[in-house]
């Protein structure tokens, strides 16, 4: 595997399974300064990220942007392109969950679930549905709101892990342990296309 590499992504959630399925792919570990968090993938437009990118670049440093895909991945694709073009930056890219569909982190998390967890996820969607059919007096509009999809990943370890202090801080983003096979399955056929990606960007073969 390359060791000339930036990854840029949105936040730390994003850097703790990103290094953690790399490790779980090559077996090293990713330095601090090869995986970023922009907190935020808008301020990657700043001239920070930007001048990063062009010194990366003069330096044989690949430059590499995983981020979601949010509601409109051909438009978010056609914008960071654009901005790319227009700015002479050089990295490759990568939308998540899969590179094809909308969505986000959490939608990739949801479908590389330990196969046996899975009536944990239908409980949800059973509360999911009720929630939307709850009617509370005076309440206007009369739906409730959906807990997010960071909610529903949380709920998720919640309900698997044990109720100690140490357990319940391995629940966050940035102490997750997304080797644990208990939990997650990194061999599964929803990664292949980051798998792929992160094989042709960062490895040497």
């Amino acid at each position: 595997m390359r060791n000339l590499f930036t990854i840029y992504v949105e936040g730390f959630a994003d850097v703790a399974f990103i290094k953690q399925y790399i490790h779980y792919l090559w077996k090293v570990d990713v330095g601090e300064n090869n995986i970023l968090s922009l907190d935020g993938w808008t301020n990657m437009k700043g001239t920070t990220w930007q001048q990063r990118m062009r010194t990366n670049t003069a330096n044989d440093v690949i430059n590499i942007v995983i981020i979601d895909a949010d509601k409109n991945i051909d438009a978010r694709r056609a914008d960071i392109l654009n901005w790319k073009r227009q700015n002479g930056l050089k990295f490759e890219l990568f939308l998540l969950p899969n590179d094809k569909d909308a969505g986000a982190l959490e939608d990739l998390l949801e479908n590389i679930i330990n196969p046996n967890n899975k009536p944990i996820f239908d409980c949800w969607e059973d509360y999911e549905k009720a929630l939307v059919k709850l009617d509370i007096p005076g309440r206007t509009p009369p739906p409730l709101t959906t807990p997010a999809k960071k909610t529903k990943i949380y709920g998720y370890l919640e309900a698997l892990l044990l109720e100690t202090k140490s357990q319940k801080e391995l629940i966050k983003e940035a102490n997750r342990n997304y080797e644990n096979v208990q939990h997650w399955n990194l061999d599964a056929e929803y990664l292949k296309p980051l798998k792929e990606f992160l094989v042709k960007t960062i490895n040497e073969e």
